[in-house]
């Protein structure tokens, strides 16, 4: 009998222990809803006074072949403009210490400088002009992936937090930006990196909250080809290429393929699936030239007993500017003249929409492009949006370059409407 007494006993304290245990558990997860509550809108607040528009601009490394052709002029066997030396510096804070001329007084800000290539003046004294800048960030050739994606995390936790975020490369032909975006194995881009991120998060919050909460990851890839919208994950067709229509109502695509994905693997499937699709060719300028836009987008839904939270991803890996002087394309004719001419008109109308939002026209063009009626919902009112400007480092790529920089200064200087509801 004294011994039933006993397991009765340690039967109640294991009782009230679990009671006590439960509710200390569902106190100290309510306290985490509310701190990551808190979290969420700290974290927009930083990223408003960061900028609703934030402004990167890279410069690629040289490749093996350029820096044997850089070698050789140094070597004093070649001479010329159109020669492989860099034409980029990068001032440190050092520089704005000891006095030297910057781009900015703003220390929140990195410089850069695009000297002007020599030139024969017959025996008259050098003079080159320097252009300077200052950016939200800056990336020198011996940056890599990781740095990149530093400097980007914030903003692919600000669509997991319910909000639009749009982040595009942008630049000349060949300057790197396909490799910035999808990288390569073992060095990978953003896209891959914000699907690792998104998924994580899916995990984490999933478990955590036993099964209250739900986080749903749908993907579609857009490629925009000839200022036609084609859907790159339509089953309807061997190539897989289905055009479909964006609706000048509320400027959404309508009749392509969104998919639910579970894993990063799935989702990373349909990726290099809209790979194989997109249109690339060779061109003067560069043999593997992306002669389209890739709009990938990532739609995050979380959703528990208590609220519903969607936030929306753009990546924009756009095609590269040309000058038809060095693609060529003009020579060549047909297709690929047309292509060069709607991949131009498409990012002249990015810059005039820029400018606009820039300038506080009430009424922005975005309907004058497939592309910036797309991005337009990433593009205005208090949604994130990045551009990362890539440039080649050649004194051959001079012009190119200082056309992207002179765009990243339109962009660095636009103000999108703050939230009406923010206070520090």
């Amino acid at each position: 009998e004294s011994q039933l007494k006993e397991t009765t006993r340690e039967r109640d304290e294991a009782q009230n222990y679990m009671e006590n245990f439960n509710d200390r558990e569902r106190e100290l997860h309510q306290r985490l809803v509310e701190s990551d509550h808190v979290r969420r809108g700290l974290h927009a607040k930083v990223m408003q006074l960061m900028g609703n528009i934030r402004v990167f601009v890279r410069v690629r490394p040289m490749s093996s072949d350029e820096k044997i052709e850089s070698q050789v002029e140094r070597d004093g066997r070649v001479k010329g403009a159109s020669g492989s030396e860099s034409v980029f510096k990068f001032p440190t804070i050092s520089d704005r210490a000891a006095g030297k001329e910057v781009a900015s007084a703003d220390l929140t800000k990195k410089s850069l400088e695009l000297i002007e290539p020599k030139k024969d003046r017959g025996g008259l004294k050098e003079r080159r002009t320097r252009h300077r800048f200052g950016f939200d960030n800056v990336f020198h050739q011996s940056h890599g992936q990781d740095d990149v994606w530093e400097s980007t995390e914030p903003l692919i936790q600000s669509a997991m937090d319910g909000h639009n975020v749009s982040i595009f490369a942008y630049g000349q032909t060949g300057s790197g930006k396909t490799y910035t975006m999808l990288g390569e194995p073992g060095n990978e881009g953003l896209v891959t990196r914000s699907i690792k991120k998104m998924f994580t998060a899916k995990r984490e919050v999933e478990a955590f909250s036993k099964g209250q909460s739900e986080v749903g990851i749908k993907v579609e890839l857009l490629e925009i080809y000839n200022e036609q919208v084609v859907d790159l994950l339509s089953p309807d067709n061997h190539t897989g290429r289905k055009n479909v229509r964006i609706s000048l109502a509320n400027h959404t695509v309508e009749g392509n393929r969104v998919v639910m994905t579970s894993t990063e693997e799935e989702c990373m499937g349909l990726l290099e699936l809209a790979q194989k699709r997109r249109c690339v060719k060779a061109t003067s300028s560069n043999s593997k030239s992306s002669r389209s836009h890739l709009v990938f987008t990532i739609h995050y839904h979380l959703s528990d007993h208590q609220a519903q939270r969607k936030g929306k991803l753009h990546i924009c890996d756009l095609a590269g500017s040309e000058r038809l002087s060095k693609s060529k394309a003009h020579v060549a004719g047909g297709e690929l003249l047309q292509e060069t001419k709607n991949i131009n008109k498409s990012l002249s109308t990015l810059s005039n929409v820029i400018e606009q939002l820039q300038a506080g026209t009430k009424s922005v063009a975005f309907r004058e492009s497939k592309l910036t009626s797309l991005l337009r919902d990433s593009l205005g009112g208090d949604s994130k949006t990045l551009a990362i400007i890539c440039c080649g480092p050649l004194t051959s790529q001079y012009h190119e370059s200082l056309s992207s920089l002179r765009f990243a200064e339109k962009a660095s200087n636009v103000q999108l409407r703050a939230s009406s509801d923010f206070k520090c």
